[in-house]
């Protein structure tokens, strides 16, 4: 096995963490390698360097490896997640205004996606009425799960997020500033920056995103196809060190030692506390202290968490074709499946590592089928679906 140095980015993200303390903890050092991690701001950037070799691996937000994989939106490079770095984690984060005008339109526990997503339909349509400028929701990169996430529950609540509202990209590290400079009502991404909104008084958690889909594939280990084929000891080293970094970082006895390698600058960088809440799943929603529990706001290892499951990249795949990105194609969604590797990952873990991940469910439909994608599009209320 070479032992030449590897250089991964990442973005300053608690889902980052298995592939830091892979680093930091030296779990990657006992394997045989090197890593430089290099700490990059926005998903175009980490996406770029992976595709042209750059980087030779990356924390990588899980559609954009479809994405490149499929050739959508960008130059065509097959990607391999051997790894999940984390299954849920995202939040949506709204200004004190729209929290105080959905919580007055709403017919129900405020806690209720479904409840909150037809209150914002109401508040969408009061301020049409008046001919006030549309709401503006930050997410952070056109293939994310965050635009998912986001346009998922308002379309539930009869919202065309392509119409109602406005999306618009932003690096993760920069939503908070952007909720304080009144650039965005709202946006939707990773720990920790929602509670660092909350901390500042500026943002309340409107919702996790484990109550819109309670077991969401968020970030993966993303490399491209001819290094995993070239470098199969590499890889399967690198398996096995973020297999031991994860259960790191799933020992609470660990959480003083993580949450302190976390808050480094050169890392996530921000206050040990404000991680803490975010691996505890004990978060704080409101600047008045008002506080959320649920243990699966953010999933490194257990449950079969860092095991790939290609339901979840079809999953994802039917919201590129949901909202036009992508046409509908069986081949596609092969594609899409494929990028997501179990094989590896057992390969590299051993098949008693491997777990049943469960149904992919939503806080409302049926369960997803990935054998049913169409199904699914003509029952779902709103969307972009290709014509054919």
């Amino acid at each position: 096995m070479s032992n030449r140095r590897l250089r991964i980015g990442f973005i300053p993200l608690c889902d980052a963490t298995a592939l830091i303390i892979a680093a930091d903890k030296g779990f990657a050092a006992a394997e045989g390698l090197e890593i430089d991690l290099v700490r990059e701001v926005s998903w175009a950037n980490i996406r770029d360097k992976l595709n042209i070799g750059l980087f030779d691996g990356a924390h990588l937000i899980a559609p954009v490896a479809i994405a490149s994989s499929l050739g959508l939106g960008h130059v065509k490079v097959p990607i391999v997640a051997p790894f999940s770095l984390g299954v849920n984690g995202n939040a949506i984060t709204v200004s004190p205004a729209l929290y105080a005008s959905i919580a007055a339109a709403a017919e129900g526990s405020i806690a209720d996606p479904l409840v909150t997503a037809r209150a914002l339909a109401k508040v969408v349509a009061t301020r049409k009425s008046r001919g006030q400028d549309p709401l503006t929701f930050g997410m952070t990169f056109p293939f994310s799960t965050h635009n998912y996430h986001l346009r998922f529950w308002m379309a539930a609540g009869g919202v065309d997020p392509d119409e109602d509202v406005r999306l618009v990209v932003l690096p993760p590290p920069y939503m908070v500033e952007s909720l304080a400079n009144r650039h965005v009502d709202a946006f939707c991404v990773g720990a920790p920056w929602n509670s660092v909104a909350v901390d500042l008084g500026i943002g309340f958690i409107l919702h996790f995103v484990s109550e819109i889909l309670p077991r969401a594939a968020e970030k993966v280990l993303a490399f491209r196809s001819r290094f995993a084929r070239e470098n199969p000891e590499q890889l399967a080293a690198l398996v096995r060190a973020h297999g031991r970094a994860a259960d790191f970082v799933e020992d609470p006895a660990n959480r003083e030692e993580l949450t302190s390698i976390l808050a480094a600058p050169n890392r996530i960088g921000v206050a040990a506390d404000v991680l803490r809440r975010t691996f505890d799943g004990r978060l704080k929603v409101s600047p008045d202290g008002a506080v959320r529990t649920d243990a699966n706001y953010l999933m490194i290892g257990r449950e079969g968490a860092g095991r790939p499951d290609p339901a979840q990249a079809a999953w994802l795949y039917a919201q590129m074709v949901r909202w036009g990105q992508a046409p509908l194609s069986d081949e596609m969604c092969r594609a899409a499946m494929a990028v997501f590797r179990p094989d590896l990952y057992d390969a590299a873990l051993g098949s008693a590592a491997a777990a049943s991940p469960g149904a992919i469910g939503a806080f409302t439909g049926p369960v997803f089928d990935p054998g049913n994608i169409a199904g699914h599009l003509s029952s779902w209320r709103i969307g972009r679906v290709p014509a054919g």
